[in-house]
């Protein structure tokens, strides 16, 4: 069979100067979910064509090119971005009322019932991973299975959406296939602002699904969220390997935590190192409490360029009531210790707890500052469906199961102690309070000189003009 799987989910921009939040298209990073899709298919012999709405932009003439000689279309869908996953597929019906619309992704997870309502052109919904599903789905297309057998599908039946087997999570992720990169070879990532943020060409890697910390602000009491997998050593070094051969050049790591497993991660960095795998490396995700100098040394040498923490508060009982289970210590240790190994650190941090008064985020704005941080970014909390968070507000009256599925930390609803336009004000503050100093930019500065690494300030400079 014939496929176009087309990435519909929309980011998030969160700060403009005019203090407005907006939904934006950034190609950032390839979209790893809709590529494992492809390459299950194309595994299965199938052909694929893959279009990345984050990358380019669509109209009616395009999706009609998209369309041709194709036997199915899929649609990774967002709760963002789900009004013009709705657009797309309305036009195609148009196009090709027998086509086959089969839609997934995070929308379609938190969703699986009302994703369809949402997206009423759609005849297919898939709950969950999607790898073991779509082989299914595609037996179904042809006749040879029933939709109500397949796990985590609901589909359309006689007017009414109708429910398949329950939806289950794939335990054995060594046994998927690698993500099919070259589908969207004709797009480039890695892009921040104005330039590029790491090495072109730049890709991403996933080497564990799920995560094993219960953090009250994370979705995860969804199907597969709260169930921590790893691949084995060999199987992520296989794919690095075959990433490097490829022609890229960067991948950042996307685990929610890679250092969660200390020796895992030393057994990588060895095979790394000992293959001579040539890649920029960036960690997307790593707590403070695992930071360890012989780690972060073997990092450096297999080619570590970059370090996010998700440090989220300057107050210990803000990080005790969203259950980091980590100090401001730790993050002191952690943050200088990847500062003196030379690594580019980001801090993340999150305004809005509904514990916090307006001393609690201006300890937050100085322990921000007092950290030797390349980049900080600041978020206002927002309530993810199905989060300790949202569970309990839910249960309080103060959200309904209506609302999108992030929901500001917003006074005005119960959900906090500041006003969504209080909480954007001290946003730009806690951004003006780390980027715009002499010290900061003196520190830049010395950076570039001793790396000569151009993109970084180019990177700065765009930030610098947003605030």
């Amino acid at each position: 069979m014939r496929f176009v799987l087309v990435n519909t989910q929309a980011s998030i921009d969160s700060m403009h100067a005019s203090g407005k939040s907006s939904l934006v298209k950034t190609p950032w990073a390839q979209p790893l979910g809709l590529l494992y899709i492809a390459a299950v298919l194309e595994k299965q012999g199938h052909s694929v064509e893959c279009v990345d709405l984050l990358a380019e932009d669509w109209s009616e003439e395009k999706v009609k090119g998209w369309l041709s000689s194709k036997d199915a279309v899929g649609l990774s869908v967002d709760s963002f971005g789900y009004p013009e996953a709705a657009k797309i597929t309305r036009v195609m019906k148009q196009l090709d009322p027998d086509l086959p619309i089969v839609i997934g992704g995070p929308h379609c997870t938190f969703y699986p019932q009302k994703c369809l309502v949402d997206i009423p052109d759609a005849d297919v919904s898939v709950e969950g991973e999607g790898e073991h599903a779509v082989v299914d789905i595609v037996e179904a297309l042809q006749g040879r299975k029933q939709w109500g057998d397949i796990a985590g599908v609901r589909f359309r039946k006689g007017g009414v959406i109708k429910a398949g087997r329950p939806a289950e999570i794939i335990t054995d992720l060594d046994a998927l296939p690698f993500p099919a990169r070259h589908l969207v070879s004709k797009y480039e990532y890695g892009r921040f602002g104005r330039g590029f943020l790491y090495t072109p060409r730049f890709t991403s890697l996933a080497t564990t699904r799920g995560c094993p910390f219960r953090c009250r602000f994370c979705t995860r009491h969804v199907v597969g969220m709260d169930v921590f997998r790893q691949r084995s050593v060999g199987n992520v070094t296989a794919e690095l390997s075959q990433i490097a051969s490829e022609g890229f050049r960067s991948v950042m790591i996307v685990d929610d935590n890679f250092t969660t497993d200390a020796s895992r991660v030393h057994s990588i960095l060895d095979h790394i190192i000992a293959q001579g795998i040539d890649l920029e490396i960036v960690i997307q995700g790593s707590r403070v409490d695992t930071a360890d100098e012989a780690l972060y040394a073997k990092m450096r040498r297999a080619g570590v360029k970059a370090i996010n923490f998700g440090i989220e508060s300057g107050n210990q009982d803000v990080l005790d009531f969203y259950q980091k289970n980590i100090t401001l210590e730790q993050i002191r240790w952690a943050v200088g210790l990847s500062h003196r190994m030379g690594f580019v650190t980001v801090g993340n941090f999150i305004l809005g707890a509904p514990i916090e008064t307006r001393a609690h985020i201006r300890r937050t704005m100085r322990f921000a500052r007092s950290l030797p941080l390349d980049y900080a970014s600041f978020t206002i909390l927002r309530y993810s469906y199905h989060s300790d968070l949202w569970d309990e507000a839910f249960a309080a009256g103060k959200i309904t199961s209506e609302e999108c599925y992030s929901v500001m930390s917003d006074s005005r609803k119960g959900l906090g102690n500041f006003t969504e336009g209080e909480l954007r004000s001290y946003e730009r503050q806690a951004l003006l309070n780390v980027y715009a100093r002499p010290s900061y930019v003196a520190r830049q500065l010395v950076r570039l000189v001793r790396t000569h690494d151009f993109s970084q300030m180019r990177i700065l400079a765009s930030s610098l003009t947003r605030l």
